[in-house]
């Protein structure tokens, strides 16, 4: 298991929740529903307080100042997807790195935060993500700061993909897209999950009242198995 670099606090990042989606799917604002009694809001919180940041909840579509500190999206950018709250987190953030985690995460371990974050200042990569089985995850990713004028372009288009548009902020810096492989961190010992789960379950999206079921499923198992 990676332990947290010394060198990674809150002057070197910025951590930030990403929690403007429609819940569309859900059918309720997703930050609030509950998994095994605790709000999504909160699991994604304690993630990366346990990465050792302090964070911010960027573009909450509903009032989340009781959790932690909000920042809303620009009115002119309001309903543009993540990538909006992405670029008023980065344009309000004075660290050179920003965390951002999605709010649908909830079994997602510290640890990946902290490796990635240490991958990105050990690579001065632009973007540091993940993939899983060979499909590159959008979320959590590290994002350099000097990439926002060109993420804040691509919101500015008619192309808003997230990762399209990390690329090209990539590209435009002439600075890597690293894109670990969590496999492989796993197999080398570089991260573990606290409850034991495979990498596979560290992804799973609390997007509907389905996949919901499934995350209580899985941690009430774990809870079987501990007690």
């Amino acid at each position: 298991m990676i332990l947290p670099d010394p060198c990674i606090d809150n002057a070197t990042a910025d951590g930030f929740i990403l929690a403007g989606g429609r819940s569309t799917r859900m059918g309720q604002d997703k930050a609030l529903i509950s998994l095994v009694g605790v709000p999504l809001i909160e699991h994604a919180l304690s993630i990366l307080r346990s990465a050792g940041l302090e964070p911010r909840i960027a573009g909450a579509t509903s009032d989340l100042s009781f959790y932690a500190p909000t920042l809303p999206d620009e009115p002119s950018q309001s309903g543009l997807g993540p990538l909006a709250g992405i670029c008023s987190a980065l344009a309000s953030g004075s660290a050179r790195y920003a965390v951002f985690l999605p709010i649908d995460l909830p079994l997602l371990p510290a640890d990946l935060i902290n490796y990635l974050l240490h991958r990105a200042m050990v690579t001065e990569s632009a973007i540091t993500a993940v993939s899983v089985a060979g499909f590159v995850e959008t979320f959590p990713v590290v994002i350099d700061r000097s990439g926002g004028p060109v993420l804040q372009s691509s919101l500015g288009s008619n192309d808003r993909n997230c990762l399209r548009a990390f690329r090209a902020a990539a590209d435009a810096l002439c600075r890597p897209f690293a894109i670990q492989p969590v496999e492989l961190l796993v197999q080398a010992g570089h991260i573990s999950h606290p409850l034991g789960f495979p990498a596979a379950d560290w992804f799973l999206n609390v997007n509907s009242p389905q996949q919901l079921t499934r995350a209580e499923s899985l941690l009430a198992q774990k809870h079987h198995q501990v007690s």
